[in-house]
């Protein structure tokens, strides 16, 4: 096995590798142990290493100005016959990744690699990965993230870790055992059907992408179908009431066509999805009951009356090492997180989901264990 040598070789990936490692592995048993037979192929640390260091300089180089998006993933060739491979692999390098990155930039392409003759090399693309196999995805100069892919074909994927210049943030699986765990973070771990990604979606989860993704900020507000309490907290008139409700998500979810006809459905929840989350951009917050109903949007959260104001929240974030800590919500963000805090204060059966302009993105939850707002720092596992 030989190890590529670098004069400037990346601190991080060599501390994080055996990490990594250890989370596929511990998956891949895991998963055998249930039963589950999956065509996984498991880099070694030196391996993972190597990808690591490859990707992070390639993502600060430029291709005619373009910042290089890619993804590679760890397959041989043979994996599926839809491949595009090469006639002569690539090295495995930074230059060389710079200048075919133009050509794989689109969401969903992957760049293989895998060794060959004891060196890693990129032997070409595919869209198609089996589940677990590990991916990294350059997210922004010097940011990049490692996945893995849930086992289904709706392109989702669960983060493992995050490296940002010599910042790293590995994703604490254990999060999910919190008593006030809620099940948008369960789902954006991966650990809400372990036995069946195939069958999983989440319509919060795929809100939270989009809201993050349209880059402006936003605030959805969650709540129980069929109260009203929540208008107790939103200033009156709601600026962009709906009536009827639009309910395009409703009939998608409770309408589900069969696997014949499962892309078509799926491309039209997710249609549903942008529709709902553009609204969000808008200042004020969407409403929206949890049988994905959705109210109004650009409505004003006001303190209830007879309320006591948010004074402070618990905030976590799912990474390995970090603590919860009790601050006041005005430390989290601007009027949004402190808007978002007030209604959880004071409809504790609600949720609040926040996108910050800067792609920070926090899930506000009532926490009946300790009585509390409780802050759920989660863009980590939406990059």
């Amino acid at each position: 096995m030989r190890m590529v040598q670098s004069d400037r070789s990346y601190l991080a990936a060599r501390l994080v590798a055996p990490r990594i490692h250890d989370h596929f592995a511990d998956h891949l048993e895991a998963a055998r142990q249930r039963g589950v037979v999956l065509e996984a192929f498991l880099p070694d640390v030196a391996a993972i290493e190597e990808i690591i260091d490859a990707a992070f300089w390639a993502s600060l180089r430029r291709e005619e100005n373009y910042v290089p998006r890619i993804s590679l993933a760890f397959l041989p060739p043979d994996h599926t016959p839809h491949t595009l491979r090469f006639e002569h692999s690539l090295p495995l390098s930074a230059t060389a990744l710079t200048r075919v990155s133009p050509a794989v930039e689109r969401a969903g392409i992957h760049l293989g690699v895998w060794r060959d003759q004891g060196e890693l090399r990129v032997w070409g693309a595919t869209r198609a990965v089996p589940a677990l196999c590990f991916v990294l995805e350059v997210s922004a100069p010097g940011l990049l993230v490692v996945k893995h892919h849930r086992g289904n074909d709706t392109g989702k994927f669960v983060n493992v870790a995050v490296l940002e210049g010599d910042q790293i943030k590995v994703v604490d699986e254990r999060a999910t055992s919190l008593p006030d765990c809620p099940h948008l973070l369960t789902s954006l771990l991966g650990f809400d059907s372990p036995s069946s990604w195939a069958e999983s979606l989440n319509v919060l989860v795929q809100l939270a992408v989009s809201m993050r993704a349209h880059g402006r900020g936003g605030l959805l507000l969650v709540v129980p179908a069929g109260s009203e309490g929540w208008r107790d907290s939103i200033v009156r008139p709601v600026a962009y009431g709906l009536d009827p409700p639009f309910t395009r998500l409703v009939a998608l979810m409770g309408d589900y066509p069969g696997e014949d006809l499962e892309k078509p459905w799926r491309e039209a929840v997710d249609r549903a999805v942008d529709v709902i989350a553009g609204l969000t951009a808008v200042d004020g917050a969407a409403v929206l009951t949890d049988r994905y109903e959705l109210l109004a949007f650009g409505a004003k959260i006001m303190r209830r009356k007879g309320g006591q104001p948010v004074e402070r929240v618990t905030l976590t974030e799912p990474i390995e090492g970090s603590v919860a800590v009790v601050v006041p919500p005005t430390q989290l963000g601007g009027t949004r997180h402190l808007s978002a805090a007030q209604f959880i204060q004071d409809q504790k059966d609600g949720l609040a989901l926040v996108a910050s302009q800067d792609g920070r993105f926090t899930v506000f939850a009532w926490s009946p264990c300790d009585n509390i707002v409780h802050a759920h720092r989660v863009d980590t596992l939406l990059l």
